[in-house]
């Protein structure tokens, strides 16, 4: 069996504020297999928007141990942490996060230019060519006041597949698209787990987390239930039922996104 690709033991989070004392993780324990599909739940001020940002190396556990593709990251220098999450981690947000006046494709450049490392050749064509893995090869000279929202978030999906990441992480990728659109989004997550992308997904919409394999339900900073989903939904099966037309990725598109 391949080794994990996240491995996090007894960490705490504990935000102090003067002499008080905020405890948003109480000793977590996680391991995510490469292939997975994980749904992180949560109701607001559980503590899954900080497992999130520790996980994603945007933020460090006060204690315990996390270990990243086979790194250890806990101890890391900002440097050190910003090389990594550019090399490993893609992320996906619920506001796109995009450039208002640049087009899809210099959207989707933006990490490859960030780069440090010298690895990118022919960034452009990289770029278009994640966001055509996505359905948008029509798009690419778009910016994001010419496309829907569910187009805005292919493009941000695209921009996070474009590094080639061990690890996706989305953050409520869904909650600012109607539920067509959800579901739409969510069969391109599928497609792309399909091909081996691991997929953590943070979201309080139960009709999103049943499109996972697995779901951990976070409560008071403790995991409070990890299981398999034994029948995941296929979200494409539920776009052809919505009566929305195939797209490039064989996920479905809306028309208004083809």
């Amino acid at each position: 069996m391949s080794a994990p690709v996240i491995e996090i033991s007894g960490v705490k989070k504990v935000y102090r504020m003067g002499t008080t004392e905020v405890f948003a993780l109480r000793g977590v324990d996680l391991t995510v297999n490469p292939g997975e599909l994980l749904a992180v739940m949560g109701s607001s001020g559980s503590g899954k928007s900080t497992l999130m940002n520790i996980l994603g190396c945007l933020d460090v556990p006060t204690a315990g141990s996390y270990v990243l593709d086979g790194i250890r990251v806990d101890g890391m220098s900002r440097n050190d942490l910003a090389d990594l999450r550019n090399r490993k981690l893609g992320f996906v947000f619920q506001g796109f996060n995009l450039l208002p006046r640049t087009s899809a494709v210099e959207n989707v450049e933006l990490p490859l230019l960030y780069d440090r490392t010298g690895r990118w050749k022919n960034t452009r064509e990289l770029a278009a060519e994640a966001l055509r893995r996505v359905g948008l090869g029509e798009r690419l000279e778009h910016q994001p006041s010419e496309l829907s929202g569910g187009q805005q978030q292919r493009v941000a999906i695209a921009r996070a597949l474009v590094t080639q990441p061990t690890l996706l992480l989305a953050d409520e990728p869904t909650g600012n698209l109607d539920s067509k659109t959800s579901v739409e989004v969510m069969a391109l997550f599928q497609a792309l787990n399909e091909q081996g992308i691991t997929v953590i997904i943070v979201t309080h919409e139960p009709d999103i987390a049943q499109y996972a394999h697995r779901v951990i339900d976070v409560r008071d900073g403790r995991i409070l239930k990890d299981h398999a989903v034994d029948a995941p939904r296929r979200a494409a099966d539920d776009v052809l039922a919505m009566d929305i037309e195939p797209d490039a990725v064989g996920t479905g598109a809306t028309k208004e996104a083809a």
